[in-house]
């Protein structure tokens, strides 16, 4: 347990911070200016982020069912 607790604690005091998005991307949307592009970006992300989410979810449910089922 303690030398979990010790690597959480140097992750979290060595951790970087992250971009929203990769560099090619970033520069082609400060650059420009329109705010379509950026708004389309980050809905473009959002998609990305929550589809695993429902993936996982779902596997979940259906884990649930089939306990319940059995039981």
């Amino acid at each position: 347990m303690f030398n979990y607790s010790l690597l959480l604690i140097a992750l979290c005091l060595f951790s970087q911070t992250a971009n929203a998005q990769c560099a090619m991307c970033r520069a082609a949307l400060t650059s420009e200016g329109n705010t379509t592009k950026a708004a389309a970006v980050n809905d473009g992300i959002v998609y990305l982020m929550v589809i695993p989410y429902l993936l996982v979810a779902g596997i979940g449910y259906a884990i649930y069912r089939m306990k319940k089922k059995k039981s």
